[in-house]
C-alpha cells in the first residue's frame, strides 16, 4: 500500500469531497465493469453526505442502477431502530433515490452468528468467491471512534484477529452491545477505503493512529491498510489540529 493521503477540509466541505469521490470511483467501476460494489459506515459523520447524494443536484451523478449498496456494520436492531445503520442510510438516502441495489445486513435476527453467516454468503454469491477469496470492494466508507474503532472493531477485541470469515459479530463497550461487521481482511482487500474523520473528540486517537508509537497495540483504525488499494483520510479542521496535524490557513 501507498503512504495514505490526508485532506483537511471545512467541516462543511467533507461531504462534498466525499461525494465527488464517490461519484469518481462508481462511475469508473461502472465503465469498466458494469458494476461498482461500494460499502456504506454507520456513525454520525456520513450524514451529511448522505443528505447531499439526496439532493437534486447529486442524485443522477451516481450511476445507482449499478452500484451494489453494502454495509460495513450494524447494530443489533431491527431496521427501524433509531440506532440502526441501514435505517439512517434509507431515512435520510435510500428512500430518496431513484432506483437502488441494496444488501442490508440483518440486525434484527435472533441469531447475531447466522445472520453474519447469512450476509457472508452474500458477499459471496454476489462477487462469486471460491474456498478463502475475499471480496473486493471499489469504495469502503469508514469513519473513526473517540477511542480508535472502526466498522465494529473495537480495541481490545476477539473480531480484531479474525482471519478467515468476512463477517463476524463484534461487541461495542456501548449498548446495543453486539453488532454486525465486516472483518479486517475484507476491508483491507479493497480498491479504495475512505475514513472521513470529525470533531476535535478524535484528535488523541487519530494522532495515534497516524503516528503509532513502536510497542503499543495499534488501535483498530490503524489496523486498515488495503495492500493493493488506495487509503485516503477526510479531515475536519478540528480533527486535524487536535491530533497535532498541519492545517493551513
Amino acid at each position: 500500500m501507498d503512504a495514505p493521503t490526508i485532506e483537511v477540509l471545512d467541516s462543511a466541505d467533507l461531504a462534498e469531497r466525499a461525494a465527488g469521490f464517490l461519484q469518481t470511483i462508481s462511475t469508473r467501476a461502472v465503465a469498466t465493469r458494469g458494476v461498482a460494489h461500494v460499502a456504506l459506515s454507520g456513525g454520525s459523520t456520513p450524514r451529511a453526505l448522505y443528505r447531499l447524494l439526496a439532493t437534486p443536484a447529486w442524485r443522477d451523478r451516481i450511476p445507482w442502477a449499478h452500484v451494489h449498496l453494502w454495509w460495513v456494520d450494524e447494530r443489533c436492531v431491527p431496521p427501524d431502530d433509531p440506532e440502526s445503520n441501514y435505517g439512517v442510510a434509507f431515512t435520510l438516502l435510500l428512500q430518496h433515490l431513484p432506483v437502488t441495489i441494496v444488501h442490508r445486513m440483518h440486525g434484527e435476527a435472533e441469531d447475531p452468528g447466522e445472520a453474519a453467516r447469512r450476509y457472508e454468503q452474500e458477499l459471496r454469491r454476489q462477487f462469486g468467491l471460491q474456498g478463502r477469496a475475499r471480496p473486493r470492494m471499489d469504495l469502503i466508507f469508514l469513519g473513526m471512534g473517540a477511542d480508535g474503532h472502526t466498522a465494529s472493531l473495537f480495541p481490545g477485541t476477539a473480531s480484531l484477529q479474525e482471519k478467515r470469515a468476512l463477517v463476524t459479530v463484534g461487541r461495542a463497550p456501548n449498548p446495543p452491545h453486539l453488532r454486525l461487521t465486516l472483518t479486517l481482511p475484507v476491508l483491507n482487500r479493497a480498491a479504495n477505503v475512505l475514513f472521513m474523520v470529525a470533531g476535535a473528540n478524535k484528535g488523541p486517537a487519530l494522532r495515534k493512529v497516524l503516528h503509532p508509537r513502536p510497542g503499543t497495540a495499534p488501535l483498530p483504525a490503524a489496523m486498515v491498510r488495503p495492500g493493493r488499494g488506495r487509503l485516503t483520510w477526510l479531515l475536519d479542521r478540528a480533527a486535524a489540529e487536535a491530533a497535532g496535524i498541519p492545517v493551513s490557513a
